[in-house]
């Protein structure tokens, strides 16, 4: 006859909860809202916007091009003066290979005579949307 072993088991006293299901749906979700999240790359300068009784809300992904008032024209943060438009509009499209608003922020104090050649700017690039940004008129 064989002989049998008894297998001693102890009571492990140690139990808890495991954590890494946790931790691997929290990175999960992180992961998910970083992707959705539409970055807007902003201007880079304050510019006091005309009142328009007109002025409405525009999509999120489009062209900022700032004009401050002492004639400067900015991107990202950086000038790239009136020549610079045409190129930055031509690559910001080819890369998102779809048509994307061009949204100016021409400050009030501003020349009209530089907004119309921004405006042009944009348009020999390729833009068709081309827009003046405003602040809603107070009612």
């Amino acid at each position: 006859m064989g002989r049998f072993r008894e297998a001693s088991f102890e009571d492990s006293s140690d139990t808890g909860i495991d954590m890494s299901p946790l931790i691997d749906c929290v990175f999960i979700l992180l992961i998910f809202f970083i992707v959705t999240t539409v970055f807007v790359e902003e201007t880079g300068v304050e510019v006091d916007k005309p009142q328009a009784a007109s002025a409405s809300m525009l999509e999120k992904t489009s062209i900022l091009i700032a004009l401050t008032a002492k004639g400067e024209v900015v991107y990202g943060g950086r000038e790239i003066g009136v020549g610079g438009v045409r190129r930055i509009v031509k690559q910001t499209m080819q890369k998102q290979n779809e048509e994307i608003p061009v949204i100016i922020q021409a400050d009030q104090a501003s020349q009209s005579g530089l907004l119309v050649r921004i405006i042009d700017e944009a348009k020999l690039a390729g833009a068709t949307k081309v827009s003046v940004a405003t602040r809603t008129a107070a009612n």
